[in-house]
């Protein structure tokens, strides 16, 4: 419980950084708002006997397990470019990521999937302690499914054709280049910073040259993306979806 105080007292900062009197007003309401879930789930976790697992050694106890690393080996074997591929992380932020989604709070990160020379890698915006200079990356599939730092994984398709993968890769790589940060003021109107599900979201909208493939929705009064606007639509398929053991 300390170590995830203290990592949401760094996400508190992080958010609070270089914030305009709007961004402040509109931060501090999404705050308070998670807050009061997430601190309601810390008190329920103070009668949880002290003899339970720490989280660290529950981390490395789940990629340890060989039903896990089962999990994670078909789900890279089902990949294919144009996938889009979502998880759930573990800690206060986390928490506060799935939050935000309206319909369906399991997932609090995804990204988009292109197979290079015969293996899928993902593509995704991701801030805090595990991407430093908070830029958008390019992982293994293997490293971003891990077991000892998810709980949950899910794989979504589009019903694109052959040329739309072709655009869509050709725009994902363009992003990527480009490097933009990730966007701690979640903000649709910009393009150097993208928080996860923006990427995903701009980056299907130009390919199929429509706004509105995929649809916004509204969290205190402004619109966002949140993850589960991506595969909560009339064109995504959840093809797998499963929980680590």
């Amino acid at each position: 419980m300390k170590k995830n105080s203290l990592t949401y007292s760094c996400i508190l900062r992080c958010a609070f950084h270089r914030l305009t009197t709007y961004d402040l007003r509109l931060t501090t309401a999404i705050v308070l708002f998670v807050s009061l879930r997430l601190f309601a789930g810390c008190g329920n976790a103070t009668s949880t006997p002290v003899t339970s697992v720490p989280a660290v050694d529950a981390s490395l106890a789940r990629a340890a397990k060989i039903h896990n690393k089962h999990i994670v080996d078909s789900a890279v074997w089902l990949l294919r470019s144009g996938y889009v591929v979502l998880r759930r992380g573990l800690g206060a932020d986390s928490y506060i990521l799935a939050e935000m989604n309206k319909r369906n709070k399991t997932y609090s990160h995804c990204g988009i999937v292109m197979v290079e020379d015969g293996y899928p890698f993902v593509y995704h915006s991701i801030g805090g302690e595990d991407n430093p200079d908070e830029r958008l990356r390019r992982d293994s599939a293997n490293f971003f499914f891990s077991p000892k730092s998810n709980t949950h994984l899910a794989i979504v398709n589009y019903n694109f054709d052959p040329a739309a993968i072709n655009d869509l890769r050709d725009i994902v790589i363009k992003y990527y280049r480009a490097r933009p940060r990730f966007d701690m003021k979640f903000d649709l109107a910009t393009d150097d910073q993208l928080y996860c599900s923006e990427f995903i979201y701009k980056a299907l909208n130009k390919t199929m040259n429509d706004t509105a493939y995929i649809h916004t929705s509204e969290l205190l009064k402004r619109r966002q993306v949140g993850i589960d606007d991506l595969y909560l639509n009339e064109h995504a398929n959840v093809i797998w979806e499963v929980k680590f053991k």
